[in-house]
């Protein structure tokens, strides 16, 4: 069997496991039995940290329950990052394993780890301490909460909730334990900035922290203290410009919109945060329904681009976006290689660039035609709702707008879990399909010219 069969049989595993596990009395807080619908929709959600979801999390599920999902969405987002980044490794040798260990060289810019075993070890490590960081950062803005409302619950400062928060931001999950999404910390800016960082963190990718974390600054010889990758460099340039792009749109579209209920700095803040959400984190502090309509479309663009690989993010992915608009810059100037900071994109590269596209496009195509059929006589939905699940959901982005989910009907629940597993795995499969060794031609026919344009 190969990698790629196996990967996929894996999450399905790990989505009919968790579909068993919410089914279970113990997993409902009133002990009933859940449908098996709403389990393995909830459970496809988890696996594939999208955060679309027909329950609610805080009221439906149990402890039992809660873990149940914890665990789901951290083996989603660990096998994720692990398997991307490990094919990563592997790119110097074009995806074809043929020895038994792999320099990290090329696709972290750096060495130090030689086996698949170490790169997991590193993987755990790095997400174990960064969601330690976040759920003592969250519980300390917790409590000086608290400490400032007397009116909030004790259990809004349980260290449960605060590594719940912190799971869910950094493997871009999107489940709440709050109505409204995050709507409830809005007036908390500085829980927003925690959970935007953390956001931030899981979209970037285990390459380009490793890559971050062992460049030693401080030393003037370059070569002994490594140097940042091209893949580094573009994903922190795409981020950073998409970010700064995002906030400022969100500030000039919603100031007098749905930012209007908040104060001058809660604006900046919840501004901040929305500019980061869209990029699959999927929570929202303000309501998508009321949001601009210019708004909305920039977020479906956002969440079809994604995050980068080798993150808990979804989309096509910032690299890939990168590569393919390069390389149409290049053909319209007649270039004969896509050129990114100085550096020769191999033509491999720029072929499953445009294939990854190709194959979302495609995606978003099929899965709304299908929720057309499903659900277009449905007049509470609309096409923009619609339109804007199912980019959510093949980007597993996991945002909504107003109760598109719920009010889906079985099939079209059907459809969104084919999307987010197909959004989930779908660019990963792609490129081992593709990403083999070159099969020689034995034929080659006569060239002729046709007409396009």
């Amino acid at each position: 069997m190969r990698c790629h069969q196996v990967f996929v049989l894996g999450f399905l595993c790990a989505i009919f496991i968790g579909m068993l596990l919410f089914m279970l009395p113990v997993s409902s807080p009133s002990h009933t039995w859940m449908a098996p619908m709403d389990a393995l929709f909830t459970s496809c959600s988890a696996v594939c940290i999208t955060g679309l979801t027909v329950i609610d999390v805080a009221s439906e599920l149990s402890l039992f329950g809660q873990c149940v999902l914890l665990a789901l969405v951290q083996i989603g987002c660990l096998g994720i990052m692990s398997t991307v980044s490990f094919f990563l490794i592997v790119a110097g040798n074009h995806y074809v394993a043929q020895a038994r260990e792999y320099s990290v060289v090329n696709g972290y810019g750096t060495s130090g780890m030689k086996s698949l075993r170490n790169l997991i070890v590193a993987l755990v490590i790095m997400m174990g301490a960064i969601e330690a960081a976040g759920t003592w950062a969250l519980h300390e803005c917790f409590a000086a909460n608290a400490a400032a409302d007397a009116s909030l619950p004790a259990e809004s400062v349980s260290w449960f909730r605060a590594y719940f928060y912190a799971v869910m931001t950094f493997c871009n999950a999107g489940f709440s334990l709050d109505p409204g999404s995050i709507a409830v910390f809005g007036s908390s800016p500085a829980i927003l900035l925690v959970m935007g960082v953390l956001a931030i963190a899981g979209g970037l990718g285990f390459p380009v922290i490793y890559n971050m974390a062992t460049v030693q600054y401080w030393r003037r010889n370059l070569v002994k203290r490594g140097r940042f990758s091209l893949n580094t460099r573009v994903v922190l340039a795409c981020t950073a410009m998409f970010l700064a792009f995002t906030y400022v749109f969100v500030l000039a579209m919603e100031w007098q919109g749905s930012l209007e209920p908040f104060s001058f700095g809660e604006k900046l803040a919840v501004g901040f945060f929305q500019a980061v959400t869209p990029r699959t984190c999927g929570f929202t502090v303000t309501p998508i329904a009321e949001q601009h309509v210019a708004s909305r479309f920039v977020e479906m663009v956002l969440m079809f681009i994604g995050a980068a690989p080798g993150g808990a993010g979804g989309g096509i992915k910032v690299t890939t976006f990168a590569v393919f608009l390069s390389t149409i810059v290049a053909l319209c100037r007649r270039q004969r290689e896509t050129v990114m900071f100085k550096r020769t994109i191999a033509e491999s590269t720029v072929r499953d660039s445009i294939v990854i596209v190709m194959v979302f496009a495609a995606m978003v195509v099929f899965g709304m035609t299908a929720l057309l059929i499903s659900d277009g006589g449905n007049t509470a939905l609309s096409f923009e709702n619609l339109l804007f699940e199912t980019v959510s959901a093949v980007s597993t982005t996991g945002l909504s707008c107003g109760s598109t989910t719920e009010s889906l009907s079985a099939v079209g629940r059907v459809v969104l879990m084919l999307c987010m597993f197909g959004g989930r795995l779908g660019a990963l499969v792609v490129v081992l399909l593709i990403g083999g060794q070159d099969t020689p031609k034995t034929i080659r026919y006569p060239r002729e010219e046709l007409i396009v344009g």
